[in-house]
């Protein structure tokens, strides 16, 4: 498949103004370019649009700095901002973990597999143990130990590997350590944490074994956004299971893992399909 007969994909949020859809497909229409799929929304409470377009053009001259430049002109009048996604585009990706390996494997195989539109550029970890699995798939690894007194050294030396890599994104698959609020800041709508959902709600050590002393019925993970909220941030993907008396507290442990790598595989690939919009502290995910 040629370049230009590919998806390309357009998205867009502006305020809810009348026009708004017509704005996006009749340009589209105006330009060639044939729509495949298309997701709109209208949030009543935030007064928001958002809209999803991909789309196949049908000139073999299709120009896509000449498409943003002419786009940039109809949005203006409805104080829209948009991104246009080549195809192809692989999202250039950091992975930060600690010494659990589920949500890491998990990543490194389909990023191997080429399951998901993502680029990692290389694994940042606070300890040495996952340094061998890395090398194994021929990434760079980084091994930077925190304490309470280098912690700010420690969160300098990661953002100078997201600089200089270019990582558009930073992936939190079991990094067991709370960032700083100036860290949370700098990647604020650039990184994604995972971490367990159980209902009720267990903080601390060993949350599976203190969920199955008290006999839950579900268990879950979470996919979000950081902020400096703890494990609070706007949320990407959630996915529960359901459990019963006779699930140990091992089981419990296996069944969360599994669940987890699934919602941060998840979450990944919607977001590197620009399918998930932020706006404030809420999020549009738009369905695969």
């Amino acid at each position: 498949m040629s370049r230009n007969n590919a998806n390309w994909i357009i998205t867009a949020q502006c305020p809810s103004k009348l026009g708004s859809v017509d704005v996006v497909t009749r340009f589209l229409k105006e330009q060639q370019c044939y729509i495949n799929e298309q997701h709109t929304f209208d949030d009543k409470c935030a007064k928001r649009f958002f809209i999803r377009s991909e789309f196949q053009p049908q000139r073999e001259d299709f120009n896509p700095a000449a498409f943003r430049d002419a786009f940039s002109l109809r949005a203006a009048d409805f104080a829209m901002s948009f991104e246009l996604t080549e195809p192809g585009y692989r999202v250039p990706v950091i992975i930060m973990v600690s010494k659990t390996d589920h949500c890491l494997n998990d990543l490194l195989y389909r990023h191997r597999a080429g399951k998901l539109a993502i680029d990692i550029k290389a694994v940042i970890s606070n300890h040495a143990l996952l340094e061998p699995l890395v090398a194994w798939h021929g990434l760079p690894y980084y091994h930077f130990p925190v304490s309470a007194q280098n912690r700010a050294e420690q969160e300098r030396q990661i953002w100078q590997v997201v600089e200089e890599t270019g990582a558009e994104l930073v992936v939190l698959a079991r990094y067991m350590q709370v960032l700083s609020a100036e860290m949370c800041h700098r990647l604020a709508g650039r990184a994604i944490n995972i971490h367990h959902s159980l209902l009720p709600g267990f903080k601390g050590a060993k949350p599976y074994h203190q969920a199955y002393d008290k006999g839950v019925k579900l268990v879950g993970a979470t996919a979000h956004f950081i902020n400096e909220d703890l494990d609070e941030g706007p949320i990407i993907s959630q996915k529960v299971e359901v459990v019963s008396h006779a699930d140990y507290a091992d089981d419990l442990v296996d069944k969360g893992r599994d669940i987890e790598r699934l919602t941060l595989a998840h979450a990944l690939s919607c977001y590197a399909e620009r399918r998930v919009f932020l706006y404030e502290n809420r999020t549009v995910v738009f369905s695969r």
